[in-house]
């Protein structure tokens, strides 16, 4: 069990490289983190299942796979099951309730599968996954094929994310400089934004305005975009010295975003104030790729980096009223 100072707790997950952290959505305080040996350039990948406990955190369960782990999604209908990409293009099915896994392994993409994420709105059960041979696929958990494969982007896809307001749309962020929105239930492209001059590494949608999302990018800026009207970005924050690894909407403000950065930096912003950035953290030593807020407890962080270490807390600007 590690500790952290600053009223946070950390845990060190030795010889592993954190790539994606994600909050459960049925338990306080409790995290997985998706990990990578050699900073997933080779080696085994490891799923690390914690919960912070007191003034730290505890390792519960912990899974191996033969390749990098990038990502991690928790199921949206079962508290015990997650879902992982990985560098051999495979996403795995986990269940915490059993010691050994994976419970199911889809292998359809045929590069690195950089991202997955289990939808968020009621009535239906579907898992996206996003990869660098430049498709995103669909999946329902209980098939064992994908439903469907979504072409149209010209280079990696580094992000895709469900909104969490519209059945069946997802949002895709890519290496082509787009990005892209999709109904699982029409053919072909929805939206394609031209957001950034770069490559972009991440995208989130605003969980109180179903027409706003955001784009972290290598240009090391954040950018809103309302779908309404996307020939101008809403709002551009600056400040990371690096590109931008992860962007994630609060669950409990409007206007308030987090960000982690390869310049090692995890920082919050206020869109809509006039000095939007409210602080910087800085408790890693290497780059920072995994970020999620917790839908419980309101102002919680998790994070993880390349440094080994995953740390759970509650940043000063969020310690009290925002």
């Amino acid at each position: 069990m590690g500790t952290a100072g600053g009223g946070g707790a950390a845990l060190r997950l030795s010889g592993l490289h954190g790539y994606a952290a994600e909050f459960s959505p049925y338990w306080p305080g409790r995290a997985a983190c998706a990990a990578a040996q050699y900073y997933g350039i080779a080696g085994c990948g490891t799923l690390a299942v914690l919960e912070q406990k007191g003034a730290g955190i505890v390792l519960l369960r912990s899974y191996d796979w033969n390749d990098g782990l990038f990502d991690v999604t928790w199921s949206e209908n079962n508290e015990h099951v997650l879902i992982t990409s990985s560098g051999d293009g495979s996403l795995q099915v986990w269940d915490t309730a059993k010691p050994r896994g994976p419970l199911q392994v889809y292998k359809e993409h045929t590069q690195e599968a950089y991202s997955v994420d289990w939808s968020q709105t009621r009535g239906e059960q579907l898992v996206v996954s996003g990869s660098w041979d430049q498709t995103a696929k669909l999946w329902d958990p209980a098939v064992g094929k994908s439903l469907r494969t979504f072409k149209g982007h010209e280079g990696v896809i580094y992000s895709t994310i469900w909104s969490p307001h519209i059945p069946g749309c997802f949002a895709s962020a890519s290496g082509d400089h787009t990005l892209r929105v999709w109904d699982v239930k029409a053919p072909g492209v929805k939206l394609v934004i031209p957001a950034h001059e770069a490559e972009i590494l991440s995208c989130d949608w605003c969980k109180y305005d179903e027409k706003l999302l955001v784009t972290g990018a290598v240009d090391c800026s954040l950018k809103g975009w309302d779908l309404r009207n996307v020939r101008q970005p809403v709002f551009v924050l600056l400040g990371h010295t690096y590109a931008i690894r992860r962007v994630k909407f609060s669950p409990f403000h409007a206007t308030l975003l987090a960000s982690c950065s390869y310049d090692f930096t995890v920082r919050f912003w206020d869109f809509s104030k006039p000095n939007p950035l409210l602080e910087t953290v800085e408790h890693h030593t290497e780059f920072t790729c995994g970020l999620d807020l917790s839908l419980h407890n309101c102002g919680q962080v998790v994070d993880c980096a390349w440094d080994e270490l995953v740390k759970i807390y509650t940043p000063s600007c969020l310690a009290g009223p925002v």
